[in-house]
């Protein structure tokens, strides 16, 4: 897993690095009223982190095989208002909370990342497999902010 922790390490970096130079203007602007803004995005990178943050940690301590529960992610953008949330504030936040998901992914042991989940469409999976997908998630979501 440490190759993941240094790829989301980057990606935080990357991250932050784009969003310092960029102006609030231009992280709120929408290319159709039915699509987020960059600065939406970022705000679904937290609802993300903190629902994966808390199935990672969860996991450790419910029965398995630990079943995912969805979130409602268009519903948590609106109800959070990251459109006009404070940009330096959700910016921190989205650092901060990567950086406590880098630290949980990095207390894992071989049997942790073994630990069984079962998705929604009853597909099993592990808690490895799901760190990946989260980081890949993440990764997805950054390039259409760095566009």
């Amino acid at each position: 897993m440490k190759e993941t922790v240094h790829k989301l390490k980057n990606l935080i970096k990357q991250g932050k690095a784009y969003i310092s130079q960029s102006s609030d203007f231009e992280l709120t602007q929408k290319l159709s009223p039915e699509k987020w803004s960059k600065k939406e995005i970022l705000g679904h990178l937290i609802d993300s982190g903190i629902n994966n943050l808390q199935r990672f940690t969860e996991i450790q301590t419910e029965t398995k095989p630990y079943r995912i529960r969805k979130y409602k992610q268009d519903e948590l953008v609106k109800a959070n208002d990251y459109q006009h949330a404070d940009l330096k504030e959700i910016t921190n936040f989205w650092i901060a909370i990567n950086n406590r998901i880098c630290y949980v992914i990095n207390q894992q042991t071989e049997d942790t990342l073994n630990y069984k989940i079962v998705f929604n469409s009853n597909e099993i999976s592990d808690l490895r497999f799901l760190i990946k997908d989260y980081v890949s998630h993440l990764e997805h979501h950054l390039n259409q902010i760095l566009k």
